[in-house]
Formats: structure tokens, C-alpha cells, sequence
């Protein structure tokens, strides 16, 4: 098991932390319905990279319950 030789400073420690958790999450554009909506994922309407995933009664299913 691999041991420190000597204990690292809070400055050294905060340095090697980014501030990536800060950026804002990546959207992308429905090419159908031109809704912007988080990469990888549906959009509103249910459609997905330009076809449609969902229907209208399946997102009612899943709202509800």
C-alpha cells in the first residue's frame, strides 16, 4: 500500500480541485422539433436524435405515477 511521505498543505490540496463542477451542463437542439434539451437524453416532446421515443400518452403514464 503506497504511504505519503509527508502530509500535503491545504493550499497543494485545493490546487489539484477544479472548478468543472461549476460549468453549465451541455445542451443539444432536437433536430425535428428544435427544443433544446440535455445531451443523451429525451426531449420534452419525446422525441430523441430526431425521432420520436415517447408517445404523448406514455409521458402522460409517467407524470402521473
Amino acid at each position: 500500500m503506497a504511504v505519503q511521505k509527508s502530509k500535503k498543505s491545504r493550499s497543494a490540496r485545493g490546487m489539484r480541485r477544479a472548478h468543472s463542477a461549476l460549468a453549465m451542463p451541455v445542451l443539444a437542439q432536437d433536430v425535428v422539433s428544435g427544443i433544446t434539451h440535455l445531451r443523451h437524453n429525451v426531449a420534452a416532446d419525446g422525441y430523441y436524435r430526431g425521432k420520436q421515443v415517447l408517445s404523448k400518452l406514455e409521458m402522460l403514464d409517467n407524470a402521473e405515477g
